[in-house]
């Protein structure tokens, strides 16, 4: 995985004692899913020993970071208390961690979450509320330097997908993140400690998803690094009327799309059909530069 020491620019991504370099190439993070309802493979891995084998395997297949999720956050999923989340993924973080070379990032909105996985050697909290859920998550983040993504929902899971409404979805995810820039920077966080997700899928119907991907480009504008998580998302079901199982070329489609309208992480379920899709779009875009 690229890793630089050098002074961060505007494509770096600073995790604790980790510089991540997102010019070198585009990076791509596995999801381990700790949780019994999460709309893709809940309950898979709720046996630790089993979650951190797949975390492993996703690694091998060429994953840059692991995100280990504790909380379903699919439509309507009810919230979980902060010692079940606890319970269910502070034994994976510390084994994955000891485990694995690549960052470990935690899918949490809860500051006592955040902490104790960072505790346990996590470098980036990924943080679906964008901080605006628990007010001491921000203060969490920059005390421990820990890289930190800033994701876009309209609502909270329980009720972003009752009939989300935009004049202009690029404009407002856009404004967003402008204000949760500033908010973070208020807070102490580095603004090379951040990465930014329009939350394809949160709060958003078909139309809205595929207009941010489309126009992806007017998000790159603000100067930070996006991540972006289609991985079977429902959004991709209602195009090609398929299953949850049967979505990875639709996520591997709107991977391609995003990589060239700038993405620069891409998270994931399947790595490694992803991986031969981003480094394919990353040679055609080299050549197309090279003339």
């Amino acid at each position: 995985m690229p890793e630089s020491q050098a002074r961060p620019t505007a494509l770096s991504f600073r995790a604790r004692e980790r510089v991540l370099d997102l010019h070198a190439r585009v990076l791509i993070g596995g999801i381990v899913n700790v949780t019994p309802d999460s709309f893709s493979d809940g309950g898979r891995y709720l046996d630790p020993e089993a979650a951190v084998d797949h975390a492993a395997a996703l690694v091998e297949q060429g994953a840059d970071l692991i995100d280990i999720g504790g909380e379903s956050s699919r439509p309507g999923s009810a919230p979980v208390a902060p010692d079940e989340e606890l319970r269910r993924v502070m034994p994976v973080v510390r084994a994955v961690c000891r485990k694995v070379a690549v960052p470990v990032s935690v899918d949490t909105t809860k500051a006592v979450v955040a902490q104790r996985a960072l505790d346990a050697g996590a470098a980036i909290v990924n943080d679906i509320s964008a901080l605006r859920f628990d007010p001491g998550m921000a203060q969490v983040v920059a005390k421990a330097g820990a890289g930190l993504v800033l994701m876009h929902m309209q609502g909270t899971p329980q009720t972003m997908q009752q009939a989300p409404c935009y004049w202009d979805v690029v404009a407002e995810v856009r404004d967003f993140f402008r204000e949760r820039l500033a908010a973070a920077a208020r807070a102490g966080i580095a603004v090379e400690q951040i990465l930014l997700d329009p939350g394809l899928g949160f709060g958003k119907n078909l139309e809205h998803n595929l207009t941010l991907v489309d126009r992806l480009d007017r998000l790159v504008e603000l100067g930070r690094p996006l991540m972006i998580g289609p991985s079977r998302k429902a959004f991709i079901g209602e195009v090609l009327d398929r299953a949850v199982s049967e979505r990875v070329m639709g996520t591997a489609a709107v991977v391609a799309v995003a990589v060239l309208r700038g993405a620069r992480l891409v998270r994931v379920h399947d790595v490694a059909p992803v991986r031969d899709v981003v480094r394919m779009v990353e040679a055609i875009m080299a050549k197309g530069a090279a003339g």
